[in-house]
């Protein structure tokens, strides 16, 4: 490389650094809830770069909290040991025995893994389930889907004494009801509720696209911007279908219950999260509080 060239390169990332410092100086100290699934956690390359991207946002002063689901290692240790998943809705029917296996891939897999790629950068992942303190507590969603779960109410204390101490809450999303029953709850509704209870800055959803699309077939539909009362007349009118309606009711939710805004990015993109907080243009499609609210 020329002495030019190196220059250039040089005055480039530092044009990076100075276009994102009134963004760190603007969210220092800011709780930000990541929902954390999708190709953004199975591909081990962008699983690397999400795990650093929230060590880097904890170093210049947020307080990142992630939360994960983990559907497809479900359906596949479910096939292991020989039973067949069942979906309604797009909800998976939970009977005893699959809320188990959930317990197990959520808890004691996809959790572990996700605080160990974080604590490579530093110990400072710390796992936590929707069960312990009393995080999540749960509900049954409808009987016939079993042991599937509604948020019935969130206390966030554990969460809250986690980040004071400069840690990276990462929460699995079993939650459990006034007996002690597990309920395994969507992870998309859980990331959002936590967002509200914790009066977060920003709720981020990575997807496996690039936003809200207006037509799922054309990528050049994106909408960049929308408020919940837009989402709400788009969902009645019928323009969205599919595992996105969880996500916007989750985001509508979190929005309407106090956070600052929420974002829909694209996980499939390496180190997303810090385009979308630390850039002038931003990524993805965010949502805001409707006028109506």
């Amino acid at each position: 490389m020329t002495a030019a060239a190196t220059t250039s390169a040089a005055e480039s990332r530092a044009a990076v650094l100075v276009e994102a410092l009134p963004y760190i100086q603007r969210f220092r100290g800011a709780v930000v809830v990541v929902k954390y699934g999708g190709n953004a956690m199975v591909d081990p390359a962008l699983a690397q770069a999400v795990a650093a991207d929230v060590v880097l946002l904890r170093a210049v002063g947020l307080r990142p909290v992630l939360v994960h689901g983990g559907g497809p290692q479900i359906s596949d240790l479910m096939g292991k040991l020989g039973k067949t998943p069942e979906f309604r809705d797009g909800l998976r029917v939970t009977d005893a025995e699959t809320v188990d296996i959930a317990r197990m891939v959520l808890v004691g897999k996809v959790n572990r893994d996700i605080v160990a790629a974080v604590n490579v950068h530093g110990p400072v992942a710390v796992g936590v389930a929707g069960e312990d303190a009393g995080l999540i507590r749960a509900s049954a969603h409808h009987p016939e889907l079993g042991f599937v779960g509604e948020v019935a109410a969130v206390n966030p204390g554990i969460i809250e004494r986690l980040l004071a101490e400069d840690l990276i809450p990462v929460v699995s999303t079993i939650g459990s009801d006034a007996d002690g029953q597990a309920y395994n709850i969507n992870a998309d509704t859980v990331a959002g509720a936590l967002a509200a209870a914790l009066r977060a800055e920003k709720a981020i959803f990575l997807t496996d696209v690039a936003g809200l699309l207006t037509d799922i077939d054309d990528p050049t539909s994106l909408v960049s911007r929308v408020d919940a009362d837009e989402v709400d007349a788009m969902v009645a009118a019928g323009r969205l279908s599919g595992g996105m309606i969880p996500k916007l009711r989750a985001a509508v939710d979190a929005v309407r219950s106090g956070v600052g805004s929420a974002h829909l990015l694209d996980g499939r993109i390496p180190h997303v999260l810090l385009l979308e907080l630390f850039s002038d243009e931003g990524i993805g499609t965010m949502i805001a509080k409707g006028s109506s609210t």
